[in-house]
């Protein structure tokens, strides 16, 4: 993979109460990804970045809300994030917090 496209890949991390439940009991990391990421291009690029294995990528591609302000109304963009499992042992810490 090109090291440029693992930073076009992975977006951020989606940060929510059910993300963090996730996180502390299955070991899985939630991202907000690139909508044209395929799941080998996702798991790839987090094996690469925090040098971790990755045992599965789940993937779900989100319609963006309809918004309005006044009388003018408006939409979101679609996205995309990826579920990814984490082989036993291995830990991601997203946020750098020090222990």
């Amino acid at each position: 993979m090109n090291p440029e496209r693992v930073y076009q890949v992975l977006l951020g991390p989606h940060v929510s109460e059910k993300t963090t439940t996730l996180g502390e009991s299955a070991r899985q990391v939630v991202f907000k990804v690139a909508r044209d990421a395929s799941k080998h291009e996702i798991k790839g690029a987090v094996e690469r970045l925090f040098e971790v294995q990755v045992k599965q990528v789940r993937v779900v591609s989100l319609k963006g809300k309809r918004k309005g302000l006044g009388r003018r109304r408006g939409r979101r963009s679609d996205w995309k994030k990826a579920y990814v499992a984490l082989a036993e042992g291995q830990d991601i810490d997203v946020f750098g917090t020090p222990e």
